[in-house]
């Protein structure tokens, strides 16, 4: 129920603050949202136990489930609660205050936005994945699932714009680029990061009983193995795609449901694979990405390599 009221909390505040700068031109207008999220952000991480960053379809809903699934066995919870950021601890204390970004809008409050200095001193898990696979992945997320305000205010194509699908990854605003400067951004920063744990989303598809084990130890909330086992089973893409049927996160909002039961491609879990963006282009089109990726992205991450074996760890 904290969830519930909590998205509904944000839902009416963004009414009102559309309504208020209605007359504001369409910059402005997008500042002033920018600004009110980012202050919202501000408020959780200061009060945060841990931080969860990622650009978006990295696998953050996956990880999130296998968490709540950990302390829903661990502290007897309904397997309706899905972490949020207070709400599981308010249930039992021992659960820590979890604050899930994407890094979005912090930096339009506090202007910190060539550093991640508001991050200095937290405890952090990155998550990463394929910037091709990501980006791929936020074509459908833009086509078939985001809001058109949330088209607008970071700058994706209009709602209703037809954009094939290698144009949209090639597009800097939207595309692989915005992806690697995310990545490329918290690479620089990871000497002055004094507590991160980086995960990468093809480790946890290849071994998601460890690296689950290895987050929960990081954030201090270690599990059993059998407690792991259960969570990794419970978090299956599967079971994943069947509760988004079943609206079984109905309390958390819309992070959780299909926007059209009938239609693979609404639904939150789509795909969930490995290499996945190659299925969508031609060859030449893959060497493209590929070579952007080589020439741009931090080696750190192990990426910029076929079966580099180079993994990130915690700085």
């Amino acid at each position: 129920m904290r969830s519930f009221l909590s998205s509904l909390m944000k839902k009416l505040t963004r009414l009102l603050v559309r309504a208020v700068t209605f007359y504001l031109p369409k910059d402005r207008k997008i500042e002033v949202e920018r600004w009110i999220r980012g202050r919202d952000q501000y408020k959780k991480l200061r009060r945060a136990d841990c931080v969860i960053v990622s650009f978006g379809k990295s696998g953050r809903t996956w990880l999130r489930v296998m968490l709540s699934r950990l302390y829903q066995v661990k502290h007897g919870l309904s397997e309706r609660h899905l972490i949020g950021f207070d709400n599981l601890h308010y249930k039992n204390p021992a659960i820590p205050k979890m604050f899930f970004t994407h890094d979005n809008y912090l930096k339009d409050y506090t202007g910190n936005d060539d550093n991640k200095a508001d991050y200095y001193g937290r405890k952090i898990v990155l998550l990463v994945r394929n910037p091709a696979d990501v980006a791929v992945s936020q074509y459908f997320q833009w086509r078939y699932r985001m809001r058109p305000r949330k088209k607008s205010i970071n700058a994706y194509p209009s709602h209703g714009e037809e954009v094939p699908i290698f144009d949209f990854v090639a597009r800097k605003e939207a595309g692989l680029s915005k992806v690697i400067d995310f990545m490329n951004g918290w690479a620089k920063e990871f000497e002055r990061l004094e507590d991160v744990l980086v995960v990468r989303y093809e480790d946890m598809r290849a071994q998601p009983e460890a690296t689950l084990a290895r987050v929960a130890e990081f954030i201090g909330t270690p599990g059993t193995p059998e407690e792991i086992r259960d969570a990794v089973e419970f978090a299956s893409v599967d079971n994943m795609r069947k509760m988004e049927q079943r609206r079984v996160f109905w309390l958390s909002g819309g992070r959780m449901l299909a926007k059209d039961r009938s239609d693979p491609n609404t639904y939150k879990v789509r795909r969930a694979k490995v290499g996945g963006y190659r299925d969508y282009f031609s060859d030449d089109e893959v060497n493209e990405i590929e070579a952007t990726i080589r020439s741009r992205l931090s080696p750190v991450f192990g990426y910029t390599e076929p079966d580099d074996p180079r993994r990130a760890e915690s700085a």
